[in-house]
């Protein structure tokens, strides 16, 4: 969690830093600060150097403004006392040591002054530091774990130079991290990556560099990044950058382009992220389809992963979280219907207690950002316990492509809303791919009706625009503002729609939402069901006649009935109290379109009650902790 924004260079570092931040607050958004080193002798901060000119004297010192709130708290701060410099680092924070306060904002400082740092992460082994900190004088003023790192770093300074002192800090850090250091002796971050993002933005044109949790922090400035890898150490200045081990070894690392557009990280003329990203839906899938798969060919054609690249694995096991378990149980339900043993499991369960790994068992790690700490976990369990792994992402050379033997792509772009929602659309389809691949090499021959299934696919992007133009989901919305619950129903293919489209209502809402198989709603869930909460039931055109069954049941119960998704008989239409259709097609891509107007009945249903859409309380886009 949280966000960590440097920029290193010749010309003004905070408006950069300030830009990152905006750019990085799905990742956390209730307390956010910078550091800059310049000339910012005003009395704030503690000058540390001087130099004269024009007779006067201006120091050099750490200018530090952080406050609760979200960025524009900030901004406002740093608009009344903008601090000057042209190295700086910047954090947006996610709380899981201390509340949301200024004191526990990043960055945090030494007894000194002399020395700022940001972090993402957990140090798990703070307590042992402070305690031995605290009887060497130090003095803390926050509840976090990150309080520590500057002063450790100021008890190794006294003896080091700046670099060896930060190295040394380093070797004490037991968790999961990344840090950045900003020192007044001289224009240089130093940066370290153990377990949580840290990529490295090269701006060759503009003698200028950054660091960011996730690419979007500088997407705007350069497209060129270096991925850092777990026990990297990076130290950047204007003149440049080296990457080394926690010993000073240099280590080579490749720059890369990517092939994102800066304008998919800035909202344009939509109100929020999340209604900006369901409408690139469309977009987003055609670049997952491109040739991968031809409408009226039975063929599949995924990159590094070539006809036979299975043979020998006897049974699948996904692990994932949120919004990725239900693109994986999807997936899973896919390949059980034709013939190869597959299950779901929760990362973070798997990773408590993982279930026998047999020989023949892939495990397939899905995860949106390739960073969630519960899924790394869980494939490190895997792994260990003799498993073959495979990831399933959109970030390339993210830190799960590196820990799995294989890795596909789901090509779906930038995502900054925290409410996933092009990317559960590209995750599903990506898997729908990959499961075909798993199925002709375990079984020998294709699934049945994959020729109808491509045809589908070849008209998803088409058919998704469609509902996003026709969707009736605002006046759904609008007519059942202020239920009491909201419930949601499918079978097969459908439950995970029926998950997936509770999960989003609940998240930006604040409303009680659940999702239930539907065979089990007289098992217990119909207890719960008034004329107060309204059941919107996912139908893919399978299972029409049980379906329409539960229908029935939670209208002779006095609840509204809203049925979404493929109705071939028309029977939804006429039993339902509301319908919202998706075009013909195949019942796998009938499930995505149902969930689009999912995606955007919860969407309309948060706007309503004036919630923060994109920055949902207590939650962030990325869990890289525990």
């Amino acid at each position: 969690m949280c966000g960590i924004v440097a920029c290193i260079g010749r010309d003004d570092a905070v408006e950069p830093i300030l830009d990152g931040l905006r750019n990085l607050e799905y990742r956390g958004y209730d307390s956010a600060g910078i550091a800059v080193r310049g000339p910012n002798g005003d009395g704030r901060q503690q000058a540390v150097g001087s130099s004269v000119a024009d007779g006067g004297v201006t120091a050099t010192e750490l200018a530090v403004r952080k406050c609760e709130g979200e960025i524009s708290e900030l901004e406002k701060l740093v608009s009344a006392q903008r601090p000057s410099g042209t190295v700086g680092i910047g954090h947006t924070r996610w709380s899981t040591h201390g509340a949301p306060t200024a004191a526990n904002a990043h960055p945090h400082t030494g007894c000194d002054g002399d020395v700022a740092v940001v972090h993402n992460g957990i140090i798990e082994n703070y307590e042992e530091l402070r305690d031995r900190l605290r009887e060497a004088g130090h003095e803390f003023v926050s509840e976090t774990d990150t309080e520590v790192i500057p002063h450790l770093f100021e008890e190794h300074r006294r003896d080091a130079d700046v670099a060896e002192a930060f190295r040394r800090t380093v070797r004490e850090l037991e968790g999961s991290y990344a840090v950045a250091l900003l020192a007044i002796d001289d224009e240089t971050v130093y940066a370290a990556r153990q377990g949580s993002p840290l990529v490295l933005g090269v701006d060759a044109a503009d003698d200028r560099y950054f660091l960011g949790s996730d690419v979007p922090a500088f997407l705007e400035y350069t497209d060129d990044v270096v991925y850092l890898e777990n026990g990297d150490l990076v130290t950047v200045s204007p003149d440049g950058y080296e990457v080394t081990d926690v010993d000073g070894t240099p280590i080579e690392r490749s720059v890369d382009t990517v092939d994102w557009d800066p304008e998919d990280a800035i909202k344009g003329a939509y109100d929020h992220f999340m209604l900006k990203e369901i409408h690139e839906q469309p977009s987003a899938l055609r670049q997952t389809i491109r040739g991968r798969v031809d409408a009226g060919s039975d063929d599949v054609n995924l990159e590094g992963f070539a006809p036979g690249t299975f043979a020998g694995v006897g049974r699948v096991q996904f692990v994932a979280a949120g919004t990725s378990y239900h693109a994986a149980r999807y997936a899973a339900h896919m390949l059980s219907q034709a013939g190869v043993p597959a299950s779901t499991a929760v990362a973070s369960e798997f990773a408590s207690s993982p279930p026998p790994i047999e020989d023949d068992t892939l495990v397939v790690a899905v995860s949106q950002s390739g960073e969630t700490a519960d899924t790394l976990e869980a494939v490190r369990r895997a792994i260990a316990a003799g498993a073959r792994t495979a990831a399933v992402t959109n970030v390339v050379d993210s830190t799960i492509t590196r820990e799995c033997d294989d890795a596909l792509y789901i090509r779906a772009g930038p995502e900054i809303g925290v409410a996933a929602t092009k990317t559960f659309s590209s995750q599903v389809v990506t898997l729908s791919l990959l499961a075909e691949r798993l199925v002709r090499d375990v079984t020998g021959r294709p699934s049945n009706g994959v020729g109808r299934r491509h045809d589908a696919l070849s008209m998803l992007p088409e058919h998704v625009q469609r509902v996003v133009d026709e969707s009736d989901a605002e006046a759904v919305a609008e007519r059942y503002h202020g239920s009491d619950a909201y419930f949601f129903l499918g079978r097969g293919a459908a439950y995970p729609v029926a998950l997936e489209g509770a999960l989003k209502f609940k998240e930006i809402t604040y409303e009680h939402a659940e999702g239930f198989p539907a065979g089990e709603l007289k098992h217990g869930p119909l207890a719960l069901v008034t004329e107060d909460t309204p059941v919107f039931i996912v139908t893919t055109g399978q299972h029409v006649e049980a379906t329409l069954s539960n229908l029935k049941e939670v209208q002779s119960r006095g609840a509204p009935a809203i049925a979404i998704g493929q109705d071939p008989t028309g029977s939804f239409e006429r039993a339902a109290d509301e319908f919202l259709p998706v075009p013909e097609t195949h019942p796998f891509a009938a499930g995505i379109l149902a969930n689009v107007h999912l995606q955007l009945l919860a969407y309309y249903a948060a706007d309503l009650l004036g919630c923060p859409i994109d920055k949902p309380r207590n939650l962030a886009k990325s869990v890289t902790v525990q």
